[in-house]
């Protein structure tokens, strides 16, 4: 843990915020040619930011504005001094690109090891980092941090799942790092390969990159016979670390000497109070390379001041709940994947491996729902196929007031993530 973490009190805590982003508006107003654009078209000067309260003064950055600026518009600083350059996946339109300074490679890796220092990662590790690496900030932002802890990295990268799993065992790794839904490919995989967990020294798996649920967690601990903490972060704001949770397993502290975060209804662009769910906004207090101001995540969480049992005084995000953009409308009632993953996992005869398909049928959206059995379907009886199927739609009805189909397939039918999971088809738009 910093220094802040180990010494202040939630007071000097925000006195160091409120102090940094004076400094940073300043910053981005003096070296951003788009935020000095914003600020002056609002009226907007640095000297007009005294409290913690005047952030809500200052303009929101979306990800259209990134793209627009492509690739370097958004640098507050020349090429000769950006060290190192990210981007985003750019599956979803024009890349988001990153750059950072030696400073901000310095402090990502300090943040990051604070996050593994909360999960009880220490030198005597043995670290497999299963996040892809090259323009993907998850590879190399694990990386650097891992072995700033002093641990033992081991930078496979995703895929040759079979490989993973032989390096977990002959290696001896004691921490796993990769996404939740890849981490479950590889429990597969091992299983098929007649490895056991009580072959592996694995203790800890740390997680992130995709929303998961605490059914997802309670799935890949007992079957890992480990413990699986979550991390946050996002290539745009920094990569993994701007948050994570500690061992009470209750929530994600946020860095805040180095992210200022706040949560907006997404509608009304209005804060909301603590404990209320919204869109989370993230300003970068110390960024040099590429500072963002009230940066809009897409990400629906909430935030919590209450003091952790840990000792942690930051404030804490609950797990991510979903993503705006994965939020499906389906007749008019607002779903997230992570609510259906959350009833598909209350069935022990289901795995977690599903996808959701949206298509017209008339007029209507139909959704159908398409997940992987725990054995071969040969092994069912047709009653009780037909019982889990009706006990599954009335409990999403229950629950969401949505309707479905359900179809079962057999285990190892759908295609397995190496990387974030690609959970929604949504046909509705397409025309044949």
């Amino acid at each position: 843990m910093n220094n802040l973490e180990k010494k202040l009190t939630r007071e000097e805590i925000n006195e160091v915020k409120i102090q940094r982003l004076k400094n940073i508006v300043k910053y981005v107003y003096d070296s951003v040619p788009f935020y000095k654009n914003k600020f002056d078209m609002m009226g907007i000067t640095p000297e007009d930011i005294k409290t913690l309260g005047d952030i809500e003064l200052l303009p929101f950055t979306t990800k259209e504005d990134l793209r627009r600026n492509y690739p370097y518009g958004m640098f507050a600083v020349p090429m000769n001094k950006i060290v190192r350059i990210h981007a985003s996946s750019g599956t979803s339109g024009t890349q988001t690109i990153v750059g950072y300074t030696k400073n901000d490679i310095d402090n990502w890796s300090n943040l990051i090891a604070d996050v593994l220092g909360r999960y009880g990662v220490t030198s005597d590790d043995v670290v497999q980092v299963a996040y892809g690496y090259g323009l993907f900030t998850g590879g190399l932002g694990l990386h650097y941090g891992i072995e700033r802890v002093g641990a033992s990295v081991i930078p496979m990268s995703g895929g040759n799942t079979e490989k993973q799993v032989l390096t977990m065992k002959n290696f001896g790794v004691t921490v796993l790092a990769c996404t939740p839904s890849y981490a479950l490919h590889i429990y597969d995989t091992m299983v098929k390969m007649g490895i056991h967990p009580e072959e592996l020294k694995l203790r800890m798996g740390v997680f992130g990159a995709e929303p998961w649920s605490n059914e997802i967690r309670e799935n890949i601990e007992s079957k890992f016979k480990i413990k699986a903490y979550d991390i946050y972060g996002l290539s745009e704001v920094m990569g993994p670390g701007v948050a994570g949770e500690c061992n009470m397993q209750d929530g994600l502290h946020i860095n805040e000497e180095d992210f200022f975060p706040e949560i907006i209804d997404p509608i009304t662009q209005e804060s909301v109070e603590p404990g209320e769910k919204g869109e989370l906004v993230l300003t970068t207090l110390t960024k040099e390379g590429i500072p963002l101001i009230r940066y809009r995540t897409r990400d629906i969480s909430s935030l919590s001041y209450d003091k952790c049992e840990c000792g942690c005084l930051y404030v804490k995000m609950n797990r991510i709940y979903g993503r705006n953009d994965d939020m499906m409308i389906i007749r008019g009632v607002n779903v997230y994947p992570i609510q259906i993953e959350k009833i598909l996992l209350g069935f022990e005869e289901l795995s977690p491996n599903y996808t959701l398909t949206l298509e017209k049928k008339g007029n209507l959206d139909q959704l159908t729902i398409t997940v992987e059995t725990n054995r071969d379907l040969k092994y069912y009886y047709t009653h009780e196929l037909n019982e889990l199927q009706k006990n599954i739609k009335n409990r999403l009805h229950n629950l969401l007031q949505v309707g479905c189909n359900i179809e079962f397939v057999n285990p190892d039918t759908l295609v397995k993530s190496e990387g974030k999971a690609k959970r929604i088809f949504d046909k509705r738009e397409i025309c044949i």
